[in-house]
């Protein structure tokens, strides 16, 4: 039984894709293939970085060591060739918390701020709770896939003036991993309308050979001027819990803004256990990836198989990159509360609802398969009681 195999009882952890179910839709033994976080334990090398910081037993203010700056300026540059210097790196409790953060540093009240549509649903929380106008573009999808629709992003610029643009890389929910000239005929946009980008880039490290990720500061020559990145190991090696993330802010006008407002919103501070497991995840952590990219691979096709052949009314969109699916059901005709009470209180499986990704993701869902091969067996066993 390899590491990932391994079921691992998670009831009764606090866990929020398995313990808050209960609440949100009263309905008893719930299977959770929802949330983007793994079912599987974090690195040993991680876990051992904790037992060493237990064992010495003090927990007071931490600063951040200069060996947690080597350690995130290797990584980029041996997994994603980026280079980076100390003074490029700010921290964040998150990647949201940096995101939110740059949206108040750079645009003002009813600036308008665009985003992919579907994408992932905080984003258009962010610019809402910050009283932004959110601005959508609707992906299109060719051959299985998601890409833009660049003409679309050029009206929605000059229409509504845009300012900035969250940009999801690798793309949530639809797994496209983003070629370098697709970057580069957006990056060209929003140097020629002036628009700032803020690249969400959390999924870099979960990208599937042949498939290549690129950083949009690699992107193009002069991109690095008008856009920050985005990113952590938390999604990489499961951590999501320690809350700890990094923005790459390489130009000194944005670094020095984006700064000001951090210090502004007192967001400065890391706990010690984001700035442990961090550290310890870059430099231990790179055998359990190798491990894990083939096992996630290994998941999305037997999903595959198993919808072409149990249920092939459902259409699957593959992955490039992340362990995320995006199921279309709209074959059958649901409305999207129906499809969800049929999921939840038929088959007792839970997805993430699709129309919280924006309006183009009615009638699809959602689909986790980062958990052990019997536990996404059975919760496809339940789509099917759902559904047939």
């Amino acid at each position: 039984m390899t590491t990932f195999e391994q079921p691992i009882d998670r009831l009764g952890s606090n866990s929020v894709k398995w313990d808050a179910i209960l609440h949100m839709y009263n309905e008893k033994e719930l299977l959770p293939l929802w949330i983007a976080d793994m079912d599987f334990k974090a690195p040993d090398g991680v876990l051992n970085a904790y037992q060493k910081l237990l064992e010495h037993g003090v927990l007071g203010y931490a600063e951040t060591p200069e060996s947690l700056y080597d350690a995130v300026i290797a990584w980029e540059q041996e997994q994603h060739q980026l280079a980076l210097e100390k003074d490029d790196i700010l921290f964040f409790s998150g990647v949201l918390a940096g995101i939110n953060t740059a949206i108040q540093a750079f645009t003002k009240p009813n600036d308008a701020v665009l985003i992919h549509d579907p994408v992932y649903p905080p984003f258009a929380g962010i610019i809402k709770t910050n009283r932004r106008q959110l601005v959508r573009s609707q992906l299109i999808e060719e051959s299985g896939r998601f890409v833009m629709d660049y003409a679309d992003i050029e009206e929605k610029f000059k229409q509504h003036h845009v300012k900035v643009m969250i940009l999801c890389n690798p793309h949530n929910p639809g797994g496209r991993v983003w070629s370098k000239e697709e970057l580069q005929r957006l990056g060209a946009l929003c140097q020629q309308y002036n628009v700032l980008v803020l690249s969400d880039e959390i999924h870099q490290d979960l990208v599937f050979a042949p498939h290549e990720m690129t950083s949009f500061f690699n992107a193009g020559d002069a991109f690095c001027s008008f856009s920050l990145q985005f990113t952590s190991m938390t999604k990489t090696f499961n951590l999501a819990g320690i809350k700890n993330s990094v923005a790459f802010v390489k130009n000194d006008k944005l670094r020095k803004q984006l700064l000001r407002k951090q210090e502004e919103n007192f967001q400065q501070e890391i706990n010690t256990f984001g700035l442990v497991g961090m550290e310890a995840a870059y430099e231990t952590g790179k055998e359990w990836l190798e491990e894990l990219l083939p096992y996630i691979q290994a998941n999305v096709a037997y999903t595959q198989d198993f919808f072409q052949k149990e249920l092939p009314e459902v259409r699957i969109m593959k992955p490039e990159g992340t362990y995320l699916l995006w199921l279309d059901f709209s074959a059958y005709g649901l409305s999207d509360e129906e499809l969800e009470e049929r999921l939840i209180h038929k088959g007792k499986v839970v997805l993430n609802a699709g129309v919280s990704y924006g309006p183009s993701g009615k009638h699809h869902m959602r689909l986790n398969v980062a958990c052990p091969r019997a536990t996404l067996e059975e919760g496809l066993r339940r789509i099917v009681t759902a559904l047939k």
